[in-house]
């Protein structure tokens, strides 16, 4: 199964859902997609070591054979190529690699070479049967999207693979969440959670993804997260609350399943529920 972690903003708590849900199994992957900032090896402490590159594919010009026909320019809808009066100007990391210059241009004058974005990391523990993989955007590069995509090749189907996602509602988000069986929206009850919620719910609805939602820091604000998921017909799958010792915890970077067993039964109820949905749908 494939659970994705997600939320509206950042700073919700994903990374403690995705991290405790994972140790209250006992086995499964997480994989961070969160590639700009990955942060779940902070509750893991992994050695971790690289499996690959993560590459993609960039235009290259040869002056001596290019016209000017500008055809290029006209078909790239990133703006990555610009017609000059006197040349052609190219912008690799704006680039999305669909190779589609090359295929146009007359003069056979571009050609595509690989160009490094970022790495995929790899993370065990002889006592621990949790997985990590990580992957890490190269520090400057625009495109989050290849570097998870590439990540989520490793996913093992064979277990439970868990998915922490970036935050907001961009590109990278979609990428991590597509294909998931099910995506767990992790909010807090303030009035900015309560707005990136709604736009994260949006989103999995359009993928037609079944999710539930997570409230943590429960009791910090209002009710208003739960009057929306109420009206919406949208299940609370789980209340974290607003609790000194579980931010002391966090702190330090123990995930509190492992300091507070009740919490451990809690997230294999969350699990439970999650199964049921995913089978009530047909899924695995």
């Amino acid at each position: 199964m494939k659970i994705a972690v997600a939320s509206g903003k950042g700073g919700t708590g994903k990374t403690t859902v995705a991290v405790n849900l994972a140790i209250a199994l006992g086995s499964a992957q997480i994989l961070d997609c969160d590639v700009e900032e990955p942060n779940c090896n902070l509750f893991l402490g992994y050695d971790l070591e690289k499996q690959e590159d993560v590459e993609i594919m960039v235009p290259e010009l040869d002056s001596g054979k290019c016209t000017l026909c500008g055809r290029c320019a006209d078909l790239c809808q990133y703006n990555a190529i610009a017609k000059l009066p006197r040349s052609i100007r190219l912008f690799p990391k704006l680039c999305h690699g669909c190779g589609g210059c090359t295929l146009i241009c007359p003069e056979k004058a571009i050609i595509e070479k690989r160009r490094s974005i970022g790495l995929i990391e790899k993370g065990t523990n002889e006592n621990c049967s949790i997985e990590l993989f990580q992957g890490t955007l190269d520090i400057g590069e625009p495109m989050a999207s290849p570097v998870i995509r590439q990540l989520q090749a490793h996913i093992d189907e064979s277990t439970v693979a868990i998915i922490d996602s970036p935050p907001g509602t961009a590109c990278s988000v979609i990428a991590s969440v597509a294909g998931m069986d099910y995506c767990v929206l992790v909010t807090e009850p303030t009035p900015f959670g309560l707005n990136d919620l709604v736009l994260a719910v949006e989103v999995v609805r359009q993928m037609n993804i079944p999710f539930g939602v997570v409230i943590n820091r429960n009791g910090l604000g209002d009710g208003r997260i739960e009057d929306y998921c109420r009206t919406e017909s949208i299940p609370v799958l789980m209340r974290i609350p607003f609790d000194r010792d579980i931010a002391v915890l966090y702190s330090k970077g123990i995930p509190f399943v492992e300091a507070m067993p009740i919490w451990k039964e809690n997230f294999r109820e969350l699990y439970k529920h999650i199964s049921k949905s995913v089978s009530y749908r047909g899924g695995v």
